[in-house]
């Protein structure tokens, strides 16, 4: 409570500052103790030799970057294994963010269009976003059991003649990988769809009417209109469908059942940091964690900044115009 004096009259003001700070504070509370703080401790593990063998707890023992060495060192086949599960995360998730991204847009454009005015998108929405409510692990039971060998896409083909009772589809690395990204576009297209449905009814109506006008045909309004303006927020839906292809577990793990079938083929970069979990094995899974951590911000930076910087050149010619005036 502040008191103001003005000659011989007190008035009294309530500054309202501290309870800002006291609704913020929960969040900041609870990303300090459940994010800032396991970040930290994550990358202090790193730097530690600390496993479990049986009911025996080895460490923690101080080993500095021995760990980080020993995920780059080439195993008995000549192999580093980190970077062979990255390529196998990323080709994962490139397979399943095309076309998850074209579909999008198209569906977007779609039902947003005013010329073709769609009737009923609200039971549409909710159709194309409903796959994204189903559970991964229950969306991978059910592929697997269509794909399984004894499951009615077996039987159905092989009644048709085209494969004999010999073939199976986790036998072969591109057949597995493509249930993997389908299951991946499926869930999250409609999440997608509706992102960018939303940062295109957001644009003024008036620049495509402009447009028309002008006689650009739709080819040109989009990429000309419609894409520069939208930018901004499909940089957005970009890095996060990338941070999350990062992060891919549940549907490899659940589809090959923790192997990586075949051959480590599918085995992503968090199915290789779970396996050292399982043996309570703190250093390694933190060294590939922080690892994980620059791949992630690494990659987003560079996607941020090569999507962003032709909308930043103009900006930038335009205060040199200032200056020079």
């Amino acid at each position: 409570m502040e008191q103001i004096q003005t000659g011989k009259t007190k008035r009294k003001s309530v500054s309202y500052a501290k309870w800002g700070y006291i609704f913020i504070a929960p969040f900041f509370i609870a990303y300090i103790v459940f994010t800032l703080v396991p970040q930290f401790l994550t990358i202090y593990n790193s730097f530690f030799e600390t496993y479990r063998v049986g009911l025996q707890q080895i460490g923690p023992n101080f080993v500095g970057f021995d760990n980080y060495k020993a995920l780059f060192t080439p195993d008995s086949q000549g192999t580093i294994l980190i970077l062979k599960y990255a390529a196998n995360t990323m080709i994962l998730w490139i397979m399943g963010a095309v076309p998850q991204f074209v579909i999008a847009m198209l569906l977007a454009l779609f039902f947003t269009s005013y010329r073709l005015n769609i009737k009923g998108q609200g039971f549409f929405k909710t159709v194309i976003y409903m796959p994204n409510l189903i559970m991964a692990a229950a969306f991978s039971m059910l592929f697997y059991t269509l794909f399984s060998r004894v499951g009615p896409i077996q039987a159905l083909l092989e009644g048709w003649g085209v494969i004999d009772h010999t073939f199976d589809f986790f036998a072969i690395r591109i057949s597995v990988r493509s249930m993997i990204a389908l299951m991946n576009f499926l869930m999250w297209f409609g999440n997608t769809t509706i992102v960018l449905m939303a940062g295109i009814m957001g644009i003024d109506q008036a620049l495509f009417e402009s447009a028309t006008i002008d006689g650009a045909n739709s080819v040109q309004v989009f990429f000309r209109v419609t894409l520069p303006l939208l930018m901004p927020i499909f940089v957005y839906c970009l890095i996060t469908a990338m941070i999350g292809g990062i992060q891919m577990f549940d549907v490899p793990q659940v589809l090959s059942k923790g192997d990586g079938v075949p051959n480590g083929t599918t085995r992503t970069l968090v199915m290789y940091l779970n396996g050292y979990l399982k043996t309570k094995n703190l250093g390694m899974s933190g060294a590939i964690s922080v690892i994980m951590f620059i791949i992630t911000g690494g990659l987003g930076a560079i996607v941020y900044k090569m999507l962003s910087a032709q909308y930043k050149e103009p900006k930038k010619h335009r205060d040199r115009g200032r200056n020079v005036q």
